[in-house]
């Protein structure tokens, strides 16, 4: 079976997706259509369900694996699905989400010397204890910023801290003012409420808390749970370096404002479209 980055013009598909999105919309005519998004590790579609909308309807919901025959056609200048059938696979849901090409494993292993990095005992055992198996288990199978921001796919929150964490570190080398174990910590942890506030794919959706709080407050509280030995001073420079990665107005430090650029730096790089010579 083609995967969807495999997808041609005109081509007749049979094949196995997760849906990301489902909504039901209807026509200027009036007419009840099914507006998809579906996924698989290679990437996303959207689909459209013209006809027996009520009956395809009641087969599956939003988050489902489906099994899709339909035949890639283009509109508005990209490729777009037209469903005859659907149903119900027997899959799980969560191994079709869009996953990076980078191998986790070695992501995990920078990941693992980053924070070896942290030579100050009290942080780096902060860093150890928050970047605990449950915490690295989220960065294997979340965004960095939801499915629709960078990073967004599965593993992205684990590739974008390595890639935030590098900047850091090779920022604080280039300018010994900086305190490095601060620095490198505080880019180790600043996405670390994504774990609580992202479900797992293929939806990738906020969970009620995260709805609610939103990551930069979960990483805060979920850090400050595990920073009790941590002198009073450090804990809230790590903090507040965590609380104003967002917010350039807000970063009080240069540890803060130097995590903030690396954050949005590192973002812009996997997202902006790159020009051809």
């Amino acid at each position: 079976m083609a995967t969807i980055a495999e997808l041609v013009e005109d081509r007749t598909v049979d094949g196995v997706f997760a849906v990301a999105r489902k909504r039901r919309l209807v026509t200027r005519a009036g007419k009840p259509y099914l507006a998809l998004e579906l996924v698989d590790p290679s990437g996303r579609i959207e689909g459209r369900v013209w006809d027996d909308v009520e009956l395809l309807d009641r087969r599956f919901e939003e988050g489902d694996a489906v099994r899709v025959l339909g035949r890639v056609e283009r509109f508005g200048g990209r490729l777009q699905l037209a469903v005859r059938t659907v149903e119900a696979a027997d899959a799980d849901p969560a191994t079709l989400a869009p996953a990076m090409r980078r191998d986790t494993d070695e992501l995990d292993g920078f990941l693992d010397f980053l924070a070896a990095e942290v030579s100050y005992p009290a942080l780096a055992a902060v860093v150890a204890d928050v970047l605990s198996d449950e915490v690295r288990q989220g960065m294997r199978l979340l965004p960095a910023a939801g499915a629709d921001g960078h990073h967004g796919y599965a593993g992205g929150l684990l590739e974008h801290t390595v890639g935030v964490a590098t900047l850091c570190r090779e920022t604080a080398q280039l300018h010994p003012r900086l305190r490095a174990d601060l620095l490198l910590a505080a880019a180790l942890l600043h996405d670390v409420g994504r774990v609580r506030e992202l479900s797992r794919g293929p939806t990738f959706r906020p969970t009620p808390e995260g709805a609610l709080l939103g990551h930069v407050h979960l990483g805060v509280r979920l850090v400050d749970e595990r920073a009790g030995a941590l002198d009073s001073t450090v804990r809230a420079e790590l903090l507040h370096a965590i609380a104003a990665h967002h917010d350039r107005s807000a970063a009080r430090s240069a540890e803060a404002v130097v995590l903030y650029h690396a954050n949005q730096l590192d973002a812009a790089a996997a997202t902006r479209p790159v020009g051809t010579d």
